[in-house]
């Protein structure tokens, strides 16, 4: 009998900190940019000030020693549309999607519920 199948593992990544917490706000951000690389199904979401990062302008002013561009690792994900923003988050920045980047979409915590609770998903908050 050939071997089942192994399905494609998927991993929610949370970011509750922005540019306040650089190191933490930087980890989150590689991880999830990491796990993408690896050809992990990835979805990040960005709640608080790391809001800002689904903006424009925003990720390129971000500097922290010895870590990779925020700016490159955001691309690499927004590129695959692996970017959500909280709807509430968005909304207390008054951001709507068009003040988004492209490939960035703004959802709410049923969404996310639905996504961290789902069958083979490993969920991570930082």
């Amino acid at each position: 009998m050939p071997p089942e199948p192994t399905a494609r593992r998927r991993l929610v990544v949370k970011i509750t900190c922005g540019a306040e917490a650089p190191e933490r706000f930087s980890q989150g951000v590689t991880v999830a940019a990491t796990a993408l690389a690896s050809g992990v199904d990835v979805s990040l979401w960005l709640t608080g000030e790391a809001t800002w990062l689904a903006v424009p302008g925003r990720a390129e002013k971000f500097e922290l020693p010895q870590a990779a561009p925020l700016a490159d690792l955001r691309d690499a994900l927004l590129s695959e549309r692996a970017v959500t923003v909280c709807t509430q988050c968005a909304a207390r920045r008054e951001l709507t999607e068009a003040d988004l980047l492209p490939g960035a979409r703004i959802a709410g915590a049923a969404t996310f519920v639905e996504e961290a609770l789902g069958a083979g998903v490993q969920a991570l908050v930082y």
